[in-house]
């Protein structure tokens, strides 16, 4: 994936100067997510941010993870790391808001249909493959390690606006030693 992953919301949403909002912090957890997942997943992270931005199909963007190109370990499933990825906004997201937001997610969702269709051939076939990577990807961010490096690094997009790849990756590796 060489996009940046993205949340999307509706043009009232606040800008990267606003309070600390339900929005604004539901929207540090989403990019966190995706940052978190992406580094335990051996993806270079170049940076997350939670600045406003407008799309070119008039939304706005609430957040955004920047990859490294070229650079990252070799996967044993490639489409699988990049749908669970995408998913770990919504889930890390839903941990502070406490449901889904597939609005927020929308740009998210349309790239793992898009993903997931080149595995299967009917629409029962994908929403059952989403699933389970929709339950893949809630295992893996339950894990107190990666459950507390998603927390830290909302803490610091909500502080900074935006974070480097090897902050996240700090917070994920001190994480995961104080599991031990």
């Amino acid at each position: 994936m060489k996009d940046p992953v993205e949340h999307e919301g509706s043009k009232t949403n606040k800008g990267s100067d606003a309070p600390e909002t339900p929005d604004r912090i539901a929207t540090a957890y989403h990019e966190s997510g995706h940052a978190v997942m992406a580094i335990s997943l051996g993806r270079q992270v170049k940076k997350a941010t939670i600045n406003r931005a407008n799309l070119q199909t008039g939304g706005v963007r609430l957040g955004a993870v920047m990859f490294e190109k070229g650079r990252s370990k070799p996967t044993d499933d490639w489409l699988e790391d990049e749908v669970m990825i995408l998913l770990a906004g919504m889930v890390a997201e839903s941990r502070f808001t406490g449901r889904y937001c597939e609005q927020g997610a929308a740009v998210d969702l349309r790239a793992v249909d898009r993903l997931l269709g080149s595995r299967v051939r009917t629409e029962r076939q994908l929403d059952k493959l989403r699933q389970r990577l929709v339950d893949k990807t809630e295992h893996l961010l339950s894990d107190p390690a990666h459950a507390t490096a998603v927390e830290e690094v909302a803490k610091e997009l909500l502080a900074k606006s935006a974070v480097s790849g090897r902050l996240v990756r700090h917070h994920l590796n001190q994480a995961i030693a104080q599991q031990k």
